[in-house]
């Protein structure tokens, strides 16, 4: 018998430890620093500061703050992936922590989180094959709408590019940058926009070539599910960014994320990879970057993470070879 309850309360020590450490580690954002081999010969470096799932309320500070700092790092170009807010009361932090960026070109697209407060929701649900199959259609009707249009207009003051269905060009330091985005797939708010018959000019500034020589072409998503990956190959994309898994948020150390909450399989929850895989005899070049975000946030109502900081990345597109 004292066997069998120094058993339980061993475990219960042990689940305590765990989920101590899993509030702690929620709260330790890192930036991460990535290169990527995606330009011509000859092609000066870019940086690019790469923003998602900030999940804003109005008792996020530190995590307001910790934004603002990375302003230090000085990039040359801002991509916001979305879910900037949890609730409505997170949209004057999101005013502070993108301010220190508002003279940087940028561009994004918005999230589920941008158009529809978070409400608690069982966490397994997401050990399903589509989480969203567990959802009541009558209670998702009734969630309360957040303040999309002012997190819009908050970005296109700042003149960065509204990629929601679209797509754009930007002009940094006079070399012009390729841009196509989506809106949020994981909530069937996806078109990708057709091939268009004028590039936009951004000025007209000299395009940046990527590593076939042809001008730079950017794709952004929020939730990075496979028919949108599959139709920025097509239409040339050379590096794609996205967010919405967290990077799995509970991880196995050594194995990495259970979940990614949509189709992406579970090795691309966070970091950076080749879209599609190369089979043999393919290569590398023929497939696009792919860079998926960890995020800085989480649910109000889940605020843990294991095996997996919150984070923003900072990549250098640099010539390949």
């Amino acid at each position: 018998m004292p066997a069998a309850r120094n058993a339980v309360l061993g475990g219960l020590a042990a689940g305590a430890g765990l989920l101590g450490y899993a509030l702690i580690e929620a709260r330790l954002p890192v930036l991460r620093r990535v290169d990527v081999p995606v330009l011509a010969a000859g092609q000066r470096p870019l940086t690019i500061l790469h923003l998602s799932d900030l999940h804003l309320t109005d008792h996020t500070e530190a995590r307001v703050a910790w934004v603002r700092g990375l302003a230090e790092a000085r990039p040359d170009v801002v991509v916001n992936t979305g879910d900037n807010l949890s609730f409505a009361s997170g949209l004057e932090p999101l005013s502070r922590a993108l301010e220190p960026f508002a003279h940087l070109p940028g561009a994004f697209v918005l999230g589920d989180h941008d158009y529809r407060t978070t409400v608690f929701k069982l966490p397994t649900r997401y050990l399903r094959r589509d989480p969203r199959s567990g959802d009541d259609p009558e209670q998702e009707a009734a969630v309360e709408p957040l303040p999309w249009r002012e997190v819009r207009e908050l970005q296109t003051g700042a003149g960065w590019v509204d990629l929601s269905n679209a797509r754009g060009a930007l002009d940094v330091g006079g070399r012009r940058v390729e841009l196509v985005g989506v809106d949020d797939p994981h909530v069937d708010r996806d078109a990708f926009p057709p091939p268009a018959l004028v590039v936009p000019s951004a000025d007209d500034g000299e395009p940046v070539l990527d590593r076939s020589g042809r001008p730079l072409r950017l794709g952004l998503m929020h939730a990075p599910y496979r028919r949108v990956l599959d139709a920025m190959v097509a239409d040339g994309v050379e590096l794609a960014f996205a967010g919405h898994t967290h990077g799995g948020q509970l991880c196995l150390p050594g194995y990495g994320a259970l979940v990614t909450n949509c189709d992406l399989d579970r090795r691309r929850a966070s970091g950076l990879s080749h879209w599609p895989d190369a089979r043999p005899g393919d290569r590398e070049a023929d497939a696009m970057f792919l860079h998926v975000s960890a995020g800085l946030g989480t649910s109000p109502y889940t605020p843990v993470r294991v095996a997996c900081h919150p984070e923003a990345t900072l990549l250098t597109l640099r010539p390949a070879g």
